[in-house]
């Protein structure tokens, strides 16, 4: 029985819009919105769907409905973990219509369309059109270099830049390459290879040598980049918690007319030899004063891996704060005690 705090919102799902696709394979959407809010119970029967509940969770259970069904009418399928976002972005109360975010499209190939995720992927790639230099910092799993490459594509495409540059330090081989066995190619390909994965899910593979060869697309280490100025090209500087504040600097004043450049990395997994500083620690404090320089943090919410990868990530943020807390207990030692 219904209790007397209870309210009700009834949806009616037009006849053009396809119920298994708003419902989801065994309900499985349906679940996902119960799932999203414990207190409430959803009923479908026939095109209508009646929410019950405590009327703020009705208020923005019924939202998320509408928001599904504006996402259908686009012609984009639904997923149990699209669900959980459009109810994650709801309950940010951001003024951005999840639908909006999830609809954006950046990039089209071989029938697979590449967009943001979540709202703060949505920021991110909106403030690589707006801005020259982009930092996107977060943890692994959340779109910082695929959606950087899918917004580079999306520029020499529509000829905005006239080719692209990938690069990243080759911090485990100490960016002195030549040591190692093989030609200079196989040497870096091993910390190059995310930057060519991303690439070859967005541009025809059969195409990427012709390209590479007339130097529309550029994959190099960042020591390459030394001496160079970079014009009308979309650069990617990929893993930058791995530079030295000497290497970010060098590649920042790299930037030539008519360029975009996009810094990524992980705070939280910096490889670089004891005692060594990271140079995406310290760029903030020196340029975020700057007009036309952005930073962007996406964190475990905007992960879109496995969704236990968020967890792994939040899980490690706990170790690590905690640790930071014992060690600081640590070095102030015991206190004596004055007689």
């Amino acid at each position: 029985m219904t209790a007397a705090a209870d309210t009700q919102a009834k949806i009616v799902v037009p006849a053009s819009l396809d119920m298994v696709s708003l419902l989801g394979s065994g309900d499985e959407h349906v679940r996902a919105v119960e799932r999203g809010f414990p207190s409430v119970d959803v009923h479908v029967r026939g095109n209508e769907i009646t929410i019950t509940g405590p009327q703020p969770e009705v208020a923005l259970a019924d939202r998320v409905i509408g928001e599904m069904l504006a996402v259908l009418r686009t012609g984009q399928g639904l997923t149990p973990e699209g669900v959980e976002r459009l109810i994650a972005m709801l309950r940010e109360d951001s003024g951005v219509r999840p639908a909006d975010v999830l609809t954006a499209n950046i990039l089209s190939n071989r029938g697979r369309t590449i967009r943001p995720k979540t709202l703060n992927q949505k920021k991110y790639v909106d403030s690589i059109d707006e801005h020259t230099i982009v930092f996107g910092i977060g943890p692994a799993g959340t779109g910082k270099t695929y959606l950087a490459v899918a917004k580079a594509v999306q520029a020499l495409q529509s000829k905005k830049v006239s080719r692209i540059i990938l690069t990243r330090p080759a911090v485990e081989a100490g960016e002195r390459l030549g040591f190692l066995p093989g030609t200079l190619s196989e040497k870096i390909d091993p910390y190059l290879r995310p930057l060519y994965d991303a690439l070859h899910d967005m541009v025809d593979p059969d195409s990427i040598p012709r390209l590479m060869t007339s130097g529309v697309i550029e994959v190099a280490p960042l020591a390459y980049m030394r001496g160079r100025t970079l014009n009308d090209a979309f650069i990617i500087l990929d893993e930058a918690q791995n530079t030295s504040p000497e290497q970010m600097k060098m590649f920042l004043t790299r930037l030539g007319f008519g360029s975009t450049m996009v810094v990524t990395g992980d705070t939280t997994q910096v490889d670089l030899p004891a005692g060594t500083a990271s140079g995406l620690k310290v760029v903030e404090g020196i340029l975020e004063d700057l007009d036309d320089v952005e930073f962007c943090r996406l964190d475990s919410q905007d992960v879109v891996r496995h969704k236990l990868v968020g967890h792994i990530v939040d899980a490690y943020a706990k170790f690590d704060a905690e640790n930071a807390v014992a060690a600081q207990l640590t070095d102030r030692g015991p206190r004596r005690s004055r007689r």
